[in-house]
């Protein structure tokens, strides 16, 4: 597979990762089944998708533990992302951004994921207590301290409902510029899909003018994109597309032509499937994109690796870019 590069970090990754979060958290907790999932990282990591993107909030602990168990036979093989700075509790997930839990957290996830070192730590959210450039300092020394490699920011100004829009974009940047002047930003983590393309106007180009990594969360638009969800067919309680306005039946409905302009470009490209062409699409953003679809199963993976091997003409980044905007939003 492809490599590419996290901002000035020397290790490279595959050009398609694998997002652990639907392992143990946020997505149908019927299906999560812990072998499975394990054997799902084994594949990732044969297919050369080889960062593994997890947060000490998904379980919340169990997705890192889960991880711990393939690093501890496969650590040479595998780029470890994880997140601090969000807490779960029994009624709210509230952020953390305090110095010395910081650096709790960070000794706590390397325990977990059976490591000594992290190769991308990312502060998931900002503290609104906190100022930015003192959660990010502490990340720092851990840089300093050889327990981390390189630091990123998973949508550090994104405000906790999303209903920010545009606006969520700038605020990261402005919090970006803040972190920037403290240590260097390797890594940008948000959401980037063919249905969700606002990171393309401001967030993205001010990563590539940077040398910063992108890391397009939710890549295929949380399984819509991949043309396999039955419209109305509902949702676990615990899954969070339970609760999303883009999956009611009436949304799903609507942004079908999303989809079936997905498959079209992909009936040019042989047996090629609408998920590996969003995901095609993501690759050709630029050379620091990194999409990381999420899974739980081997098969899945596979597919998705296969992505990193489907290369789009100028006509289908004309069809694609063409296509209509996504319906339903969180306003």
């Amino acid at each position: 597979m492809e490599r590419r590069t996290i901002g000035a970090t020397a290790l490279g990754v595959g050009a398609v990762g694998l997002g652990c979060m639907p392992m143990s958290w946020a997505y149908s907790t019927s299906e999560q089944r812990g072998e499975e999932s394990v054997r799902a990282v084994h594949a990732a990591l044969d297919s050369g998708m080889t960062l593994l993107d997890t947060a000490d909030m998904y379980g919340p602990f169990t997705n890192e533990l889960l991880i711990g168990r393939v690093l501890k036979e496969r650590r040479r093989d595998a780029f470890v992302s994880t997140k601090c700075g969000l807490l779960v509790g029994e009624q709210h997930i509230v952020a953390n951004g305090r110095p010395s839990y910081v650096k709790r957290a960070c000794d706590a996830s390397l325990r977990r994921l059976q490591t000594d070192v992290i190769d991308l730590y990312q502060l998931h959210r900002a503290d609104p207590e906190v100022p930015v450039e003192e959660t990010w300092g502490a990340m720092a020394e851990l840089v300093s301290a050889g327990k981390v490699r390189a630091l990123g920011c998973s949508a550090v100004g994104a405000r906790a409902d999303r209903r920010a829009g545009s606006g969520m974009h700038e605020a990261t940047i402005r919090q970006l510029e803040r972190v920037q002047q403290v240590f260097p930003v390797s890594g940008v983590q948000a959401e980037l899909s063919v249905w969700s393309r606002e990171a393309l106007e401001i967030l993205l180009p001010w990563c590539e003018a940077r040398g910063v990594g992108f890391l397009a969360a939710m890549p295929l638009g949380n399984g819509y994109l991949t043309g396999t969800l039955t419209t109305g067919g509902g949702f676990e309680r615990d899954d969070v597309r339970a609760r999303h306005p883009r999956f009611t039946a009436e949304m799903m409905a609507a942004n079908q032509p999303i989809v079936a302009g997905l498959r079209r470009v992909a009936r040019r490209h042989g047996n090629a499937t609408p998920a590996q062409v969003a995901l095609a699409w993501l690759l050709a953003q630029g050379p620091h994109v990194v999409p990381v679809p999420g899974t739980k199963k081997v098969h899945w993976v596979h597919e998705n690796g296969a992505a990193a091997d489907l290369v789009l003409t100028a006509e289908d980044l004309t069809e694609i870019a063409a296509l209509p905007r996504a319906r339903g939003s969180w306003e």
